[in-house]
């Protein structure tokens, strides 16, 4: 199986007033960013998943795979604190066949210790079975506070080579990236920033490129960088893509994206969010136009999106 590479987007699930997800516009959305060559990390932490039930997680991928979008191009969240449903999820993503599945660690419980996270994943991979899954460990410590130290990883790439594929590193420690990176990327497994804060250092130190949340809204700008980390103006670039980041920080992230959706598309019914999450309020999103202006951000083509 070919090994992921590049950027990938967790993809945001829009809804509709009624609090349902939007299969339309996710599958639009989802074409969108893969014309601009950001792969499908759909399910993560900005698409809400944690607020999607199994089902209607299961039912969203269905669409994208009847559409004939590339499951080659696909690493969806498959994590859950209910090992069935995420041994569900995975065999699901599986059989599809997804290039490959995001997974969490199990969040709800805290201080647990790497025997039993270790148990989860290997739970996990027996019980789905099938030789094409590709598992890309989830470290958000920040959102999670359920490390997956490196300790853990070594042990699990020694009993599950080539099914532990990589790992999205979400903790904002650079130093934690690049230990992996020296660890075990040289021995094929994948190491993807977290953010795009991060991309030209992860690049430059081996890294197979980043999942990040702002590709929902600016994924050409990432993409470049990532396709001309090498040339002379690959510092600036990272520092144009800060202040477009940090645009967007100022807010909470998942509704200030679907803000900018809104205001570049027109459609207002992309500001959408499930509770716990609220939408940005009026004050709130002028505030971001008024960033984004600043920052120079656009959205190329997002009239798809409307």
């Amino acid at each position: 199986m070919t090994r992921l590479q590049g950027i990938f987007s967790p993809v945001l699930t829009p809804f509709s007033a009624d609090g349902k997800p939007d299969p339309d516009r996710f599958l639009r959305h989802c074409k969108w960013l893969l014309d601009q060559d950001v792969g499908l990390a759909a399910f993560g932490t900005n698409s809400e998943a944690n607020s999607l039930s199994t089902g209607e997680k299961m039912e969203l991928l269905n669409v994208l795979i009847d559409a004939g979008l590339p499951a080659a191009r696909m690493m969806p969240g498959t994590g859950s604190c209910a090992l069935p449903e995420a041994i569900q999820m995975t065999r699901h993503a599986t059989q599809q066949g997804c290039g490959g599945v995001l997974m969490l660690p199990p969040f709800y419980y805290k201080g647990v210790s790497d025997e039993g996270i270790y148990r989860y994943y290997a739970s996990i991979i027996e019980a789905v079975g099938d030789s094409r899954l590709r598992i890309y460990l989830y470290h958000i410590p920040p959102v999670s506070q359920v490390p997956i130290s490196l300790a853990l990883i070594e042990r699990l790439l020694k009993q599950y080579p080539g099914t532990i594929a990589g790992v999205k590193d979400s903790s904002g420690n650079w130093e934690n990236t690049s230990a992996m990176l020296a660890q075990f990327q040289p021995h094929g497994f994948d190491v993807f920033a977290g953010s795009e804060n991060f991309l030209l250092a992860n690049m430059r130190g081996g890294g197979a490129g980043c999942i990040t949340a702002t590709g929902n809204v600016n994924p050409s700008a990432i993409v470049r960088l990532y396709k001309t980390w090498t040339q002379a103006d690959a510092d600036d670039q990272q520092k144009q893509l800060d202040v477009q980041r940090a645009a967007f920080a100022q807010f909470p992230m998942i509704p200030a994206m679907k803000a900018a959706i809104a205001l570049k598309t027109g459609r207002m019914d992309w500001i959408h969010v499930r509770p716990p999450l609220v939408e940005l309020d009026a004050g709130q999103r002028e505030k971001l136009a008024l960033s984004l202006d600043h920052a120079k951000f656009d959205m190329p083509n997002a009239a798809a999106l409307a």
